[in-house]
């Protein structure tokens, strides 16, 4: 998730911080804030936030010289497998950017601290119509960070027909050249699509049928990807790729070849991540400073512009070039957004469905899962083996 443009430098020198110097040139014309010995930490996706390159602002470390905050800043592929760091207790974290279903999983596991928003004056920004929004009805957990929506890479040298559905990835003739999203929800949305239904069904028949359409749809991929597809796309070895709109910026604009569109007869997914506070974090003041310095419009709109990805601020929104804000990839008409559907937070007998159903899918099938299942309990068998063994022989020396 990134955004490389020649557009960069010239932007930023348009932009305006607190004290009224360019932000590029912040450093040379104000005093910088000693250190405090503060630091927060941050997890993210992938490629997902300005960082100095290619003339762009550096956000990280112009919250730093601002506040005095060192940013310890890490990253992640998929929603799940920042759920699982965080389940697992394996790190702390003091600021965390899911997507908005894996926001209303947290809320509802009590895996999120409530936020002051006394200390986020700049949520004022944010537009209504980004507030109170499903995920977070209440708006007490989450500040939206982007939004955006999903749509079909495509390499124009060897795909030259009018994509306008989803079909397009289960087509034999590009057997070998597509690629597929590596995540449970985002995959079986595009087979849900397909079929017509909810990506928030807890029909147990209509993810089975989902489950069988991606199954059918295996032997046609080059592999499951994330940020991989990146390379993959841009070096011709795939032809064909669902992803995040943000990254158009990216492929469309690095490659002549590369097009991208946005399915508008089945639907799409319409997606918003946004910054959290998850519980157990180190520093809560110093995370809700980071959310309120995002959330600044210059300070947004130089990351977006960045990125790629749709600011939730009209504020932003207007110190954006105007070929950003007039391209419909990153900011579609009405009717493209009224045609997509917002994920949610499955019950949980519907998400464990899934679980199961996406184990099926990636490893070939239902013997192969429960292969899978009775080698992680032989395992965990051996583990506990081992433990109660161990206290065994200690006692004995004892």
């Amino acid at each position: 998730m990134r955004r490389k443009t020649k557009l960069a430098a010239l932007f930023l020198a348009a932009l305006l911080p607190y004290a009224g110097a360019p932000v590029f040139a912040a450093e040379e014309t104000e005093e910088a804030v000693p250190l405090t010995g503060e630091k927060i930490y941050v997890y993210n996706w992938g490629e997902y936030i300005a960082d100095g390159t290619d003339g762009s602002l550096d956000v990280n470390a112009e919250f730093t010289r601002r506040t005095g905050i060192e940013v310890d800043y890490s990253t992640f592929d998929t929603n799940e497998s920042l759920y699982s760091k965080l389940v697992s207790g394996g790190a702390s974290y003091d600021v965390i950017i899911p997507s908005d279903y894996m926001v209303s999983r947290m809320i509802n596991e009590g895996m999120l601290e409530k936020l002051n928003f006394d200390n986020i004056p700049n949520f004022q920004y944010i537009d209504e119509e980004y507030r109170n929004m499903g995920y977070d009805p209440t708006n007490e957990y989450s500040v939206p960070y982007t939004w955006g929506l999903v749509g079909i890479f495509y390499n124009k040298q060897y795909v030259t027909e009018e994509i306008d559905s989803w079909d397009i990835l289960w087509e034999e003739k590009y057997a070998g050249k597509i690629l597929m999203f590596d995540n449970p929800r985002d995959a079986f949305g595009i087979a849900q699509k397909r079929l017509g239904f909810s990506f928030n069904s807890t029909d147990e028949d209509e993810w089975i049928q989902a489950a069988v359409l991606l199954k059918e749809q295996k032997p046609l991929l080059q592999m499951y990807v994330m940020d991989q597809i990146f390379d993959k796309m841009e070096s011709g070895e795939a032809w064909l790729a669902p992803y995040y709109a943000g990254d158009a910026a990216v492929l469309v604009e690095s490659s002549e070849n590369i097009g991208f569109v946005i399915p508008t007869e089945q639907g799409t997914n319409f997606f918003v991540d946004a910054m959290c506070i998850p519980k157990g974090c180190r520093n809560k003041s110093g995370a809700e400073a980071y959310i309120n310095f995002l959330c600044d419009p210059e300070i947004a709109a130089a990351n977006m512009e960045y990125i790629g990805y749709s600011t939730p601020e009209s504020a932003a929104k207007e110190l954006l070039p105007e070929e950003v804000v007039n391209n419909p990839i990153y900011y579609p008409p009405e009717e493209v957004i009224a045609n997509s559907e917002v994920f949610v937070d499955l019950p949980q007998e519907t998400a464990l469905q899934l679980d199961a159903l996406w184990a099926e899918v990636k490893m070939g099938g239902p013997g192969d899962s429960m292969t899978l299942i009775l080698t992680l309990a032989g395992f965990f068998l051996l583990y506990v083996a081992v433990v109660v063994y161990k206290k065994w022989k200690r006692k004995r020396e004892l």
